[in-house]
């Protein structure tokens, strides 16, 4: 295996943070490499480890052969190579190698690298200034104005069966609702899906995607017929908005364009800043798996999502440790928010941080009202609520801003923390207002426990996304480490998701 992502090669004078259990098992491809680099993850297979300045990490691991394998990762991509036939990345050895690290310091001397490590990390080095020498060459010149030409003339052609798909899609939703909703309880899902292709057929596979969800809402439980109706409508409006594109502001259009589902590139000038990486989780989609990675920029107080995808059963490239803190550059992609983004250039990694600076619980619909101004379409908003406290309610959990009455001793077990939230539940009834609902799909992940469990019944600071649903919380901080905006704590951060 000879793999390596995220980022070229750039020694850095600043703290190479040392990564935490956690966050090393957090690059696992999968629950198999997860557990068997967990196997590995004791000095008793390996010999030659050593590490340096710039956040390289050796070793030589002893396999079934004669010849051990051997295994270089390099912190700041991160990135990976390793002798084994692996086509996982991180591979096992790779992974184990960094659990190594993380759990005992003793087992690495500082030193050059061994041959065959420094060998790669010279490669890497030496793209890194191909890369940056290259970036102003131009010697495509003569080709560059025929090339446009050829995708100006292909994306006319796309934009043409996009509109011929919106207009096919507006006549369906006038027969639909002409009518009546209730009837679509009888048509069955073949109706959507018959739609959905069409909509592939005619290249706008957002417009699929939304149509597809309107199949699921038909006959999913009380009220859904005005479900269905605000679908409709939102999916109506966009159609329009398509149709009527050269006339919106420029970051609207291309918000149009994205959730229509045509393809889009980072553009604009880049922006270098320390991020926080504050979480990174897989959801799968049919045959690819998306994966989803947050970040807090601390000087530009923006926050970020790199998207990776995955095929075929295998898991998406891109990898940061959650907690940690790299120095890099992000490229917006356009659209309403900007919040995507491509990683460019990394400069390393710093000592990890606190959380950053958070709201009221009351705040954030707000925030997410704001947030759809600029895309209508947004079903969540990313935010970090400070203060607040998981209580139970009466169809699921939520979280409460926290109050001077409002405070339960922390217990060592779920069902003495049950007990003692139910003894909150009345203060949490007379805050009205300032507590949101837990979004039904974290009610049945083991991270709503983690959370509950972290809380003890007093304040925590959590990030997590703000929709119509609900709060969805995806990371949270241990209250005794740390302060808001600092702390130093590489282990402070807790993934819920």
């Amino acid at each position: 295996m000879q793999l390596s992502h995220g980022g070229e090669f750039s020694p850095t004078g600043a703290p190479v943070a040392r990564w935490s259990v956690e966050q090393v098992l957090a690059l696992a491809p999968d629950a198999a490499s997860r557990k068997a680099g967990t196997r590995l993850g004791a000095a008793g297979p390996w010999s030659g480890t050593g590490c340096d300045a710039t956040g390289a990490v050796w070793g030589l691991c002893k396999g079934s052969g004669s010849t051990p394998y051997r295994t270089v990762v390099d912190t700041t991509g991160p990135a990976y190579s390793c002798s084994c036939p692996s086509r996982k990345f991180p591979c096992k050895h790779a992974l184990g190698l960094l659990l190594l690290r993380a759990s005992d310091d003793a087992a690495f001397r500082p030193a050059e690298p061994a041959d065959w490590a420094g060998t790669w990390l010279a490669g890497r080095r030496a793209r890194a200034a191909q890369k940056g020498g290259s970036a102003g060459a131009g010697g495509d010149s003569a080709r560059g104005p025929a090339d446009a030409a050829a995708a100006r003339k292909r994306a006319e052609r796309r934009a043409e069966r996009v509109s011929g798909g919106a207009l096919e899609l507006e006549q369906r939703l006038a027969d639909l609702l002409r009518g009546g909703l209730a009837a679509t309880d009888r048509s069955g899902y073949g109706l959507w899906e018959e739609t959905a292709a069409r909509m592939v057929d005619a290249q706008a596979p957002g417009l699929a995607a939304r149509v597809r969800e309107l199949g699921a809402i038909t006959g999913s439980g009380p009220g859904w017929p005005v479900r269905l109706l605000e679908e409709c409508g939102l999916l109506h409006l966009l159609d329009r908005a398509w149709l009527g594109r050269d006339r919106l502001p420029d970051p609207l259009a291309a918000t149009v364009r994205t959730r229509v589902g045509l393809p889009m590139s980072a553009e604009g000038p880049p922006v270098r800043d320390h991020w926080l990486v504050l979480a990174q989780y897989d959801t799968p989609d049919g045959k690819i798996v998306t994966r989803r990675i947050w970040l807090y920029g601390r000087e530009s107080g923006r926050t970020a999502l790199l998207l990776s995808f995955g095929a075929a059963g295998r898991s998406p490239a891109q990898a940061l440790p959650v907690g940690a803190t790299i120095d890099a550059e992000l490229t917006p992609y356009p659209g309403g928010g900007q919040l995507r983004a491509e990683l460019g250039e990394q400069f390393g990694a710093t000592t990890a941080a606190g959380p950053p600076p958070g709201i009221a619980a009351a705040a954030a619909p707000a925030v997410y009202g704001n947030a759809l101004r600029d895309d209508p379409w947004l079903d969540a908003w990313p935010v970090t609520l400070r203060e607040v406290i998981p209580v139970p309610s009466e169809d699921g959990w939520q979280v409460a801003d926290a109050r001077a009455d409002v405070h339960v001793a922390a217990h060592a077990d779920v069902a003495a923390l049950t007990e003692a939230h139910d003894n909150a539940k009345a203060h949490a009834d007379g805050l009205a207002g300032s507590a949101l609902p837990i979004a039904p799909a974290a009610l049945s992940r083991p991270g709503l426990w983690k959370l509950v469990a972290l809380s003890g019944g007093g304040p925590v600071t959590v990030f997590g996304e703000i929709g119509h649903c609900g709060f969805d919380p995806f990371a949270a901080w241990d209250p005794g480490e740390g302060k808001e905006g600092g702390g130093t704590s590489g282990g402070s951060i807790v993934q819920l998701v």
